[in-house]
Order: structure tokens, then sequence, then C-alpha cells
């Protein structure tokens, strides 16, 4: 009688998914699903965290833009842009900042939008719309006030206008001044404020730069700005155009042209520290720390999930795609919201092709992310801030899924009877988990369930994410389903709905035995 055989996968899913190379030939590391989850300081496949409300409601209206303002005194004040007009985060209330009556801006016919670009320097905060006025929060007027810059305004400071701040769609600040771009009637031209003043745009160091003719690879037009290393970054459409010794814009000059890669999304733009990442025409891309070389070198982050994710990409209003970079977890996170769909791309460790670890989340559907500086991760949701945070979304369950490769088991034309599947998890308390398999790239996949047990392990109870989260019901468990069936390849698969307690996907173990050979 032949022998039941038996091969195991540990750490599956840890290399993220792969949904671009050939399905035969995948690493088992890989994973063909990988949703809800996230890849883990141990290399693991576990539930990302869920989302909780941390503010009352405002009612049904989309917060399409949040924002985080340190003022003089080290506080922190987070913004939201909400049913055209501007909040500020006090407590669990988000109040609503009333506008300071000066010149001839009426906030409630000119503010129609709430896709703001926000920035601050020197003690305010800075609103950037396409189409709309300038707006500053300077705290030394009112906590309750903003105001419109280079009207006639009411700060002690200013009694007169200070130039024309530009109706931009985009802005940054850097090097002590704030970039702005993307006008309405002409997207070639970069303005630059006064030192260290953005209610001034026409005296001292303040100016402008038309890069009309400075595109290379055809016209082109700013879509989005950044700042590195006295470098600044003028993205186009399809070419990114490198500016050295931004520090002084009196003496920058043109050092590099990066052709046939732009950015697409404004607001796909993030920092880590280290590279500049964002979203192109043809995927998520980082441009490196060091740009010595003549041209600047540009990785792939999304090449295992390119065609999809640039599919997906091209059913949306690209305006409207959000992206943050959460340093706590080290993730830059992705959200397209036509789809739904958001992705998560780990930071941590590059593979081996310099693509990072994907995986993708749904259910949690920001409008809009911001990293604030207390470590915390917020979601613009409708009519509430978001905290990420805990395991459900918002008291609600969503669904930890993941698939593996196809395995042939070392020998492709043999048939494989498999005959039971194990897997161990860490967490869950009782958690009910479906396994799945399926054979020879069936889409249909058999299924049975069985429940975690419930008990602690102390190995396993502290700091799984260096925060100390699994602390509290945390279990380490092998779980076990007889299976049926056959065929030359083999997927796996699990699912759970997660609901207060995370899951962490450890090893598969799969028992079979060898058939008739297929010649």
């Amino acid at each position: 009688m032949q022998q039941i055989q038996t091969a195991s996968v540990r750490a599956p899913g840890f290399m993220g998914l792969n949904l671009q190379d050939s399905v035969a030939n995948l690493d088992a590391g890989f994973a063909l699903e990988a949703n809800n989850c996230i890849v883990d300081q141990k290399g693991r496949i576990g539930s990302r965290r869920g989302w909780k409300a941390l503010t009352t409601s405002i009612g049904s209206y989309p917060i399409g833009s949040l924002g985080e303002f340190i003022d003089y005194t080290d506080s922190s004040n987070v913004f939201a842009c909400a049913n055209s007009k501007i909040y500020r985060l006090d407590g669990q209330t988000l109040t609503e900042i009333v506008y300071s009556e000066s010149g001839d801006f009426d906030p409630t016919t000119e503010i129609t939008g709430n896709n703001w670009k926000q920035c601050s320097l020197n003690g305010r905060h800075y609103f950037f719309q396409e189409g709309h006025k300038t707006l500053v929060y300077d705290p030394d007027v009112s906590t309750e006030q903003y105001n419109v810059v280079n009207e006639v305004i009411s700060y002690q400071a200013f009694s007169e206008t200070l130039g024309t701040c530009p109706e931009a769609a985009t802005a940054i600040t850097a090097y002590g001044r704030i970039w702005a771009a993307g006008m309405a009637n002409d997207k070639d031209l970069l303005c630059f404020s006064d030192l260290v003043d953005g209610n001034v745009w026409n005296t001292g160091t303040a100016g402008t730069l038309d890069v009309m003719t400075v595109w290379a690879d055809g016209s082109d037009a700013i879509q989005a700005l950044a700042a590195f290393n006295n470098y600044l970054f003028i993205f186009g459409k399809r070419q990114i155009l490198i500016y050295r010794g931004a520090e002084d814009p009196s003496t920058m000059y043109l050092e590099d042209i990066v052709k046939g890669i732009g950015c697409v999304s404004r607001d796909s733009i993030a920092y880590t520290g280290s590279d500049v990442i964002f979203l192109s025409e043809v995927g998520v891309m980082s441009l490196l720390r060091t740009i010595q070389e003549k041209s600047a070198p540009l990785r792939d982050l999304s090449m295992n999930v390119r065609d999809e994710l640039v599919a997906n990409m091209n059913s949306e209003n690209k305006a409207n795609i959000k992206a943050t970079y959460y340093a706590r977890d080290a993730f830059y996170l992705l959200h397209l919201p036509v789809t739904g769909k958001t992705y998560c791309f780990d930071t941590r460790r590059p593979l081996d092709n310099g693509g990072l670890r994907v995986t993708t989340w749904s259910g949690i559907d920001p409008v809009c992310m911001v990293a604030i500086s207390d470590n915390r991760l917020l979601f613009g949701k409708t009519g509430v801030i978001g905290l990420y945070n805990g395991y459900s979304d918002n008291g609600n369950p969503y669904t930890f899924s993941y698939k593996s490769t196809h395995f042939e088991m070392d020998k492709p034309t043999s048939l494989k009877i498999l005959k039971k599947v194990g897997a161990v998890f860490i967490g869950g308390n009782n958690q009910e988990i479906t396994t799945k398999w399926a054979y020879d790239y069936e889409e249909v996949m058999e299924s049975a369930t069985v429940n975690l047990k419930s008990e602690k392990v102390a190995e396993y109870g502290i700091d799984e994410y260096g925060i100390g989260e699994y602390s509290d019901g945390t279990v380490l468990d092998d779980v076990y389903v007889n299976t049926t069936g056959n065929g030359e390849t083999v997927q796996i698969g699990f699912e759970a709905d997660i609901n207060s307690i995370f899951v962490s996907l450890q090893r598969i173990d799969v028992y079979y035995k060898f058939g008739k050979i297929h010649l």
C-alpha cells in the first residue's frame, strides 16, 4: 500500500501577491489571493487591522481631504474637508472652521469641492484646490477662523494684497517656502512663495518658473510636486523634471529629466524617509534617494500586480486616487475608489526582483487617508474620521482570505490524491476557519470548516507587531481537515471572518498520495 506523502509550506504568502507571472511556475512563497491581509514583521500573512469611528458624524458627507498642522505650541491639529466646508478635529467632534469676514470672498458659493491639498508653513496651514482661492488657517488670529490668501486680509501683519496666490491644484512645503502649480489656465507654471511666508507671492524671493519649454518628451502638464534631498521634482503625466539646488530658487537648475514615466495622481505621492513613491501610468514607482547618476533610477514596486493595478486604475477618476505611507507598519497604502480595492505595499523587505510584497484590502474604502505625527493612521469616511485600529470594520466583521500557488509536489505529471490539509495559525481564539482546495487550476474550490481552539500561548503573546497588540486571546493552533478529489496540481486556500481578533497563517501541511502518471 502506498505511503502517504507530506509537503509543507512555511510562511505561506510571505512574498505577497503575484498576479503577473505564469501561475504554473510561481514560488510557493507567493499568493494568488491575499485579501484583507498584511505581511507582518515576521514575514507572515496575517489579517489587517480594521477601523473604528474616531468622531461623531457630520452627516452623509464624504470627507475628501485630511491634513495635519503642527502649530507653534507643537500641538497637532487635524483638518477635514467635507460638504464644501473645513472642519477641525476637537476630541471626538469635527468643529466647522468659520470664515473670517474680509474681502469679497463668499465660502458658501466659492467653495465647491473638498479635494484640497493641504500644507503648512511658519505657523499657518494652507489649502489649495484647482479653481479655488487659496485658504489659510492662522491660529494667531483665531482658533476658529480661516481666510483667503491675497485678498484684503485681516491679519495684523498684513493689511493689503501681497501678490496673486495661484489657484493651484497641487502644492508642497519645501525648503522654507510653498511651491504651487496646476492652475487651470496654465499647467506649465510653477509658483513659489517668499521664504517662510506663504502669504507673499510677489515680493522678496517669491517667483515663478515656466516649464513649458523644458518638457523633453512633448508637451505635458504639471500633475504633482515633491521635494527630497535638495531636489525639487516636478511631475508631468509622462515625464519628471528634476531640479537641483531648490533651497535657492534663484540658482536652482535642471539636472535631469526622466522620460516616459510621470505621475497620474497628485495624492499618490508619499515619502518613506528614503524614497518618494508615486503612481504612474504603468504602476507604483519609487524614485530612489540617491540620484547622482545621469538618470534617476526608477523601481517598479508593483511589478507583481502591475496588469491588474493598471486595469483598475484606468477605470478611475485619477484625482480621487489616494495614498499614504504609514511609518509605524512600514506600508504604502493606495486606494482606488471605483473598484473599492486598496493595495498595501510592504516597504520593509523588497523582493529579489526589486518589487514590494503586495496584499489587497477590501471593505475599508477610505475616501482619503493621512498618517499623523502620533503614529495614528486616519481615514476620511462618509461623515466621520476613521482610525486604523482593532480587528473589525467599525464593529462589522471583514473576510481574511488567502489562496496559495499551484503545487505540483515535484512530480508535475503524477496524479495527486489529496487526503488531508493542515495549517498552523496564530490568533483566532475559537475562530472558524474555512479550508479550501482545488485541482488543476479550477476556480471553484471544495471547502470544509474547523474552529481554532480557545486558549492563550504566552510565546506569541507579546509584541507580535512590536506594539503588544497580540497580548490577549492569542492562540497557536494546528487545524486539519479531510479532503477529497485528485489532480495533477493542488491549490489550498483559507478564509476567516475577522471580528475583534487577528489571524495569522504560519504553515500549510499537505498530506497526499501519488496516483497514475499522465503521459
